[in-house]
């Protein structure tokens, strides 16, 4: 049985003065994120603020590609791809 997930491409704006999803650049998600870009500061703010947003356990966001890069793939446990856009839209993403 293999459990739901999804994948889908995000662009992080580091050091930013706040910390929030922006919204969809085309069918990239745009995040903001005031953790700086170092240590893996910010890639761990962007997967607590998915979690966060999309009312996951921690640990169901995780960014698989992209770790040095402002252009990220993140993975998404627990959520199909209807499931995960409709929570950002319940959201006002």
């Amino acid at each position: 049985m293999s459990a739901k997930s999804c994948k889908f491409p995000i662009k992080v704006v580091p050091g930013s003065s706040r910390t929030d999803i922006a919204g969809w650049l085309g069918d990239t998600l745009k995040v903001r994120v005031s953790a700086p870009p170092e240590r893996g500061k910010a890639n761990a703010a962007v997967e607590a603020l998915l979690n966060e947003t999309l009312g996951l356990a921690r640990g169901s966001a995780k960014i698989v590609s992209g770790s040095t890069s402002q252009r990220k793939m993140v993975q998404i446990r627990g959520l199909s791809e209807s499931e995960f856009r409709q929570k950002l839209a319940d959201a006002g993403i």
